[in-house]
């Protein structure tokens, strides 16, 4: 079974890139083993077509379903961008965010009917609803009428997106198991609010994945001390919740059989109360794999149920094998199924058998996530497993109080509060952990992403995973070990490696791309604690802290390509505390909150506000700033309206040209492919060295323009898990094939441009 899985995950993987070269080298592995068919054992060949056949299922189930997608009408009318009613049912919790023209709420609906250019039809599909705040009302499972303006979406597996979708009308109310899975979902909510915002937001996430109410800062704790599994559904969360379910039945007597039916009913209460969308099912499964590990012969009965889950899930949704968080979650659980019984007997010769699994399983879920870890942020905490180890023991109880506060909370909701006041003070102890962890020096250190610097880091665990078991069955190396554990989680290494490698910002950092999120904040250094502001953001808190890491308290010019919220609702967090010079914007204003956000800040702080002159080319303290976009029509090149529709204010972005120290840097806004054939047409062929690749990596480039520009570095300022799919992989396959490192802030962090010692452009980043 675990090679079915290998052969179902590889087959995946072909099949999401391109299907026809993956049957092209099913066909070739088929013909090489009918030729090597007499030389093989039965048993091998009889395998090895087993292998081809799970391999070709999965391409075959790619291709139908990508192919359904693309033969679907609303496929068709997205690619025209016409605007359509649909009828659909919502399939996931409503998501508030920060869109191009204001607030917005992301839903995904899965698609009846819909009605577009005198056409009604019945169809399938799934979309994703991108519309007003009225659409954060909609509940799962609820049967509602949208009508909006079609555009292609990113994702293969997604028919279209609805973009300045109206409000939604109700048809339908959802079933009435969404209703309870809604009413619990709530009641947690409630026992939790009377306590600090950290313990508030985190209490729901833990219990079923609810994270709308996280504090940012903390989100970003936890990333750093590898504790970010605690705030998604996980697989620990299932087995904590069913565990204590079997507990109780159990306690009242339930035997045999009928706790078999009572385990199932609690997996399936758990997907209803965390939501069924694939990473939950996931989790679910993973959890479920995760409990043969520790029962009679769990290595060999854990490898098999693994098997069988990895080549059914990705069977199923076949996008998963291309999905970070799948493989993270195979891999722990995988982790768990080898070294984690192995860890747990070495460790039991000399602590009790609890505290020996309570230490084995972060242990060998955070060794065999590592390399993964590291290749996605290119990063390692030396902090991850001392976090873990520490958080492990308060996951528990917060968890189980938290979802017994919710369930009381329905009948009696005084009783739900003390509930959630227990479940509170569990995880203040694990935000404790977390900002302490994350404070410390050299809390996580720089890792290459490359195959060479991954592949070592695979070698590298390896090593630890045969030798750790051994070490670990003797009192004294054991407690040898947890010194030295001891010492990394109180920084003696961070501080080590800080002193080796020097403070935050690089020195001689020439431009800075500030992790903001979904959203643009770029920072251009022109004298002693002096830079140039493009864009701020969407959020004013998480630019002003970028501006104080890079310690500048002088800006004597702020630009902001173009009004829409994620580049512009920033702008308080650049005013504050520092001597700003000068606002210039876009000639086009829209959409009006943005422009009237822009127009009373600067009014507020007494700073200027201008339209940036088209050719303009200045010198501003160590840079030459040149503008290279939009040429405004008419004479006096002042403000106009907009008509709303997003693209226009986004091909109205200023484009400049920047020159410094021997570098040319082009920062383009989120310039679409009008406003870069406009470009293109206005300057003629340009040779670059540092790309803002444009509107956070969108599918929607002129991809022969800007591969043209044969940029060294290629920046993407992107938020993540972003629900508009950016960066798009064939972006950044192709700026990669052009010959540019692409860097992404929202898994690299902040990135700051420097000159390397042949003078061309490098690149260092801060997690």
């Amino acid at each position: 079974m675990p090679a079915l899985a290998v052969a179902a995950w590889l087959g995946g993987i072909a099949a999401q890139h391109s299907t026809r070269l993956s049957y092209a080298a099913l066909i070739a592995l088929t013909v090489v083993v009918w030729g090597l068919a007499s030389r093989l054992p039965p048993g091998g060949v009889r395998l090895l077509l087993t292998l081809l056949v799970v391999a070709a299922a999965v391409v075959t189930g790619t291709s139908l379903r990508h192919d359904a997608v693309r033969r679907s009408p609303l496929h068709d009318l997205a690619a025209d961008r016409a605007t359509a009613a649909l009828v659909g049912t919502v399939v996931s919790d409503p998501r508030e965010i920060r869109g191009r023209a204001g607030p917005q709420v992301v839903v995904r609906l899965r698609v009846r009917e819909v009605s577009a250019r005198g056409r009604r039809l019945r169809t399938g599909g799934a979309v994703v609803v991108i519309g007003t705040p009225s659409w954060a009302a909609t509940r799962l499972g609820q049967r509602v009428a949208a009508r909006g303006r079609l555009a292609a979406a990113d994702d293969p597996a997604t028919a279209a997106l609805l973009t300045d979708a109206r409000a939604p009308v109700r048809i339908r109310g959802p079933d009435p198991w969404w209703r309870a899975a809604a009413a619990v979902r709530a009641s947690i909510r409630r026992a939790v609010a009377h306590r600090p915002a950290d313990q508030a937001g985190l209490v729901p996430a833990l219990v079923d994945g609810d994270d709308a109410a996280l504090p940012a800062a903390l989100e970003q704790d936890f990333r750093t001390t590898g504790l970010t599994h605690l705030t998604a559904v996980s697989g620990t969360n299932l087995t904590l919740v069913v565990g204590s379910l079997l507990l109780v039945a159990r306690a009242v007597g339930v035997r045999r059989r009928w706790l078999v039916v009572v385990g199932l009913v609690g997996i399936v209460g758990f997907v209803l109360l965390a939501r069924t969308e694939p990473s939950v099912l996931r989790a679910a499964v993973m959890g479920t794999v995760g409990l043969f590990a520790f029962g009679p012969d769990g290595r060999r009965r854990g490898l098999r149920a693994l098997g069988v889950a990895v080549t059914g899930l990705i069977l199923v949704q076949p996008g998963l094998a291309v999905a970070a968080g799948f493989a993270l979650s195979v891999l722990a659980t995988a982790g768990i199924v080898l070294l984690g019984p192995t860890l747990t007997g070495a460790l039991a010769r000399w602590l009790p058998r609890a505290a020996a699994e309570a230490i084995a399983v972060p242990t060998a879920a955070q060794l065999a996530c590592t390399p993964v870890i590291a290749g996605l942020s290119g990063q390692v905490s030396l902090v991850a497993i001392g976090a873990n180890l520490l958080a492990g023991p308060a996951v528990g109880p917060a968890t189980v109080l938290g979802l017994a506060g919710g369930l009381v909370g329905l009948v009696w909701p005084w009783a739900g509060r003390l509930g959630g006041t227990f479940a509170g003070l569990s995880v203040g102890w694990i935000i404790a952990v977390a900002h302490r962890a994350a404070a410390l020096p050299g809390a996580a250190v720089g890792w290459g992403t490359g195959a060479l610097a991954v592949g070592l880091l695979v070698a590298l665990c390896l090593v630890v995973a045969l030798a750790l078991p051994r070490l670990l069955r003797h009192r004294t190396t054991g407690v040898l070990l947890g010194v030295l554990l001891l010492l990394v989680v109180l920084g003696v290494p961070g501080r080590l490696w800080s002193a080796r490698s020097g403070p935050w910002p690089p020195p001689g950092w020439l431009m800075v791309a500030c992790d903001v999120g979904q959203g643009d904040a770029l920072v251009l250094a022109v004298g002693p604690r002096s830079a140039i502001v493009v864009d701020a953001g969407p959020d004013p808190r998480a630019v002003d802290g970028c501006l104080d890491r890079l310690g500048v308290t002088q800006v004597p010019l702020v630009v902001l390509t173009h009004f829409h919220a994620d580049h512009v609702e920033g702008l308080d967090g650049v005013l504050a505390g520092r001597t700003v010079g000068a606002i210039e914007t876009t000639a086009v204003a829209d959409p009006p909150g943005g422009v009237d956000l822009v127009r009373r800040a600067g009014a507020a702080e007494g700073v200027p506000v201008s339209t940036a002159a088209f050719g303009l080319a200045r010198r501003i303290g160590a840079a030459t700033v040149q503008v290279l976009h939009p040429d405004p029509p008419g004479s006096d090149g002042g403000a106009r309206a907009g008509p709303g529709d997003g693209s226009t204010a986004n091909d109205a972005s200023v484009v400049l040209l920047v020159e410094v120290a021997g570098l040319r840097l082009l920062l383009t806004g989120d310039l679409e492919p009008p406003g870069q054939a406009q470009v293109a047409a206005l300057v003629g062929e340009l040779d670059i060295d540092v790309l803002k690749v444009p509107h956070h990596g969108s599918a929607h480039q002129d991809l022969a323009w800007l591969t043209g520009l044969r940029p060294e570095l290629a920046l993407v300022s992107v938020g993540a898990d972003n629900d508009y799919g950016h960066p798009s992989p064939e972006v950044v396959r192709a700026l990669t094939a052009a010959g540019a490192r692409v860097l992404r802030t929202d898994r690299d962090g902040d990135i700051a441009v420097v000159v390397d010692g042949s003078g061309g452009a490098r690149a260092l980043t801060r997690r």
